[in-house]
């Protein structure tokens, strides 16, 4: 498929995403080979530092995001799934735009040039550059009017320290609509889920997600879509309502509609089984729309 631009990306994959939720990179490289999109995974990455290296001390969360970014070619976009890893590498970087005098000092620390210019993307913003025209072209499977709630959580909701970045809210249910799904409003998009308070405080995290779960559910949701690893593994750990809905991953229900063929892989990963709610939609078999080449 002829994209309207080049899409070359370097690709920042982060720790959940290379681990435990694996099924969400998996269906992220399906979708970006069947696109078209080229990704670059950047070599010898370590952790972005997260929630605990930051907790601990700032300065070896700083340093770790820093490693990362010196190891970006300067010649094309860095493309970032987790919004926390979204987050620390876009911080860190803005400090070093902002004093020249912290870059040069992660630069002597790890020996290579770190790009000043270099632009920090999370995967929602690369296909809005590929554009809805070129993702209803690549479809193979139409999402049958699937009721789901676009669910962002906080970080990607314009955190305090990076309010002017460029974000792009809305842009999950605008795909997912632009392939015949049906995006339900109503619930608690963007309620924070408890993040890594899950291990030290799970009661409250349950809570948390208790009414997360419960919005989706009395809005006449299917299930809720989620571009965070941590999100999902929450909504799903934690949840202890009676009635459970099926928490996917934005990039395999992108898959899905572009006629990725080794979902299973994906699905048995889930706590709570999707694969009733998709087999009722016909959205797992052949694929029902010849993809337009």
């Amino acid at each position: 498929m002829n994209s309207p631009e080049s899409l070359e990306f370097s690709y920042f994959p982060g720790c959940s995403i290379a681990t435990t939720a694996m099924e969400s990179n998996y269906s992220l490289m399906q979708s970006c080979h069947i696109l078209g999109i080229h990704l670059q995974e950047l070599e010898d990455w370590n952790c972005c530092g997260s929630s605990s290296a930051y907790s601990l001390d700032p300065e070896l969360g700083f340093n770790l995001s820093a490693r990362n970014l010196s190891l970006a070619p300067p010649d094309r976009p860095l493309l970032v799934m987790c919004p926390r890893c979204l987050h620390h590498l876009r911080h860190t970087h803005l400090d070093m735009q902002q004093d020249p005098h912290i870059r040069r000092a992660q630069e002597r620390r790890w020996g290579r040039p770190i790009p000043p210019d270099l632009e920090i993307i999370h995967f929602l913003e690369a296909l809005v550059r590929f554009g809805l025209g070129n993702l209803k072209k690549g479809a193979a499977r139409s999402l049958n009017g699937l009721k789901f709630v676009p669910y962002y959580g906080c970080t990607l909701f314009r955190p305090p320290a990076l309010q002017r970045q460029k974000y792009y809210q809305a842009e999950m249910e605008n795909i997912l609509a632009a392939l015949e799904g049906k995006p339900v409003h109503g619930a608690y998009n963007y309620r924070c889920c408890g993040s890594f308070l899950s291990a030290v405080r799970p009661e409250t995290v349950t809570s948390l997600v208790n009414e997360i779960i419960g919005s989706a559910v009395a809005a006449g949701a299917d299930c809720l879509v989620t571009s965070c690893a941590m999100c999902q593994l929450n909504l799903e750990v934690r949840c202890t309502a009676t009635r459970k809905l099926p928490i996917f991953h934005f990039s395999e229900i992108l898959a899905l509609a572009l006629g990725a063929k080794d979902y299973e892989d994906w699905f048995t990963r889930h706590l709570v089984d999707p694969r009733p709610l998709l087999e009722d939609l016909g959205l797992i078999g052949p694929p029902l729309l010849p993809r337009v080449p």
